[in-house]
């Protein structure tokens, strides 16, 4: 599975990632890094055929309107401590994976992973 990570998340969720067998980039990786348009990590997406992992709800409107990117999972903890975000990740890692087989847009909060459908 691939993932590029937007930038208001941190670089450790990559490291993570990489690590439980995904294939995981991050802004920070990109020539622009933090100035990355949302339009070009979308482009980078759809390209690659990476899912989108963001806090940001612009892509929740995009994907709505205009499935793009394809895949999207958004992050809806608020601001948690890094630690925290990566426990919630380790925790439902396996289940992100499996989910994004059968479906394109999922919703990770502090107490639970959401498939829509």
């Amino acid at each position: 599975m691939k993932f590029i990570v937007d930038a208001q998340l941190p670089f450790l969720l990559v490291e993570l990632l990489n690590q439980k067998g995904c294939d995981a980039i991050h802004t920070d990786d990109l020539d622009l890094k933090e100035r990355t348009t949302d339009n070009e990590i979308r482009v980078i997406a759809e390209s690659e055929s990476r899912i989108v992992i963001t806090k940001d709800d612009d892509f929740l409107d995009s994907y709505l309107i205009k499935k793009s990117p394809p895949k999207l999972l958004l992050v809806t903890t608020g601001n948690i401590k890094n630690r925290q975000l990566l426990d919630l990740f380790r925790f439902h890692i396996r289940t992100i994976v499996e989910s994004f087989g059968t479906n394109n847009y999922l919703e990770l909060n502090n107490d639970e992973l959401i498939i829509h459908e």
